[in-house]
């Protein structure tokens, strides 16, 4: 886990649906995960200058809040991670857009595909099953790309489909992410429990949570959203006490809001 990411995680779990932490929570929740005061500090310093996170200050208090950019990226995440998957309609969204063509502006773009539900057909063709159009149309516009968009039947078999995605990584990811007991202590059931949402927040990269018609015998996906709900329920029981130590949005604390 690295501090940035770290830090983008505490703010997705712990402070949603505000977008502003104090940062001495910041820090004290950092040093609990094992980042030391001058690395949180530095991360969230360089993340300032990204333009991800602005620095405030209400009275003697100081706050870190997420940029636009970073709040739209975090609703997405808590979106695919906790809303109820939608039903299908047997029709795949098909992303043509016209750019970005420089490298890296790139490979964030297509990342932030996948992150929405996305696996490449070939490079520049975007296919989707059961995506938001409505995000995908604002991440094109984050982007100032135009796009040809279609939706479309797929006239072959699941398996052809399935080489769009990573599915083999995600289920590799799946079968390291989850702790072997709930730990008692608060303390340590907030660490487990921040590097649950943290592994579970990664996979959104590789597993598009297509519909289970489209999805291999045996794929662990479903099975590890199931388990990953239950984990997170008994981890925030546990780490209750230590997470009530913080100006933080008890509401959210709940395992309900989703």
């Amino acid at each position: 886990m690295r501090a940035r990411s770290t830090i983008f995680t505490l703010f997705l779990e712990y402070a949603y649906p505000e977008r502003r932490a104090p940062v001495r929570d910041l820090v004290a929740m950092m040093e609990a995960l094992g980042f030391s005061e001058a690395a949180v500090r530095a991360a969230l310093s360089r993340s300032a200058k990204r333009g991800w996170v602005v620095a405030e200050r209400r009275g003697r208090t100081a706050y870190y809040a997420l940029s636009d950019r970073v709040y739209w990226q975090v609703r997405q995440v808590r979106r695919r991670l906790y809303e109820p998957v939608a039903p299908w309609d047997g029709r795949f969204l098909l992303v043509l857009p016209e750019g970005p063509k420089e490298r890296g502006e790139r490979e964030r773009f297509r990342r932030e595909m996948a992150l929405l539900g996305y696996g490449s057909l070939q490079s520049g063709i975007y296919l989707g099953a059961g995506v938001d159009l409505e995000a995908t149309k604002e991440l094109l516009g984050f982007y100032g790309l135009a796009a040809t968009l279609f939706r479309a039947e797929h006239l072959g078999s699941p398996e052809e489909v399935r080489k769009a995605f990573p599915l083999a990584q995600a289920e590799a990811h799946y079968r390291t992410l989850f702790p072997q007991e709930v730990p008692e202590n608060p303390l340590l059931a907030f660490q487990a429990l921040t590097r649950l949402v943290h592994g579970m927040r990664k996979v959104l990269f590789l597993d598009p949570l297509l519909p289970p018609e489209l999805l291999p015998p045996g794929y662990p996906g479903l099975a590890a959203r199931e388990r990953f709900f239950a984990l997170r329920q008994a981890l925030y029981a546990r780490a209750e006490p230590f997470l009530k130590g913080f100006h933080l949005p008890l509401a959210t604390l709940s395992p309900r809001a989703r």
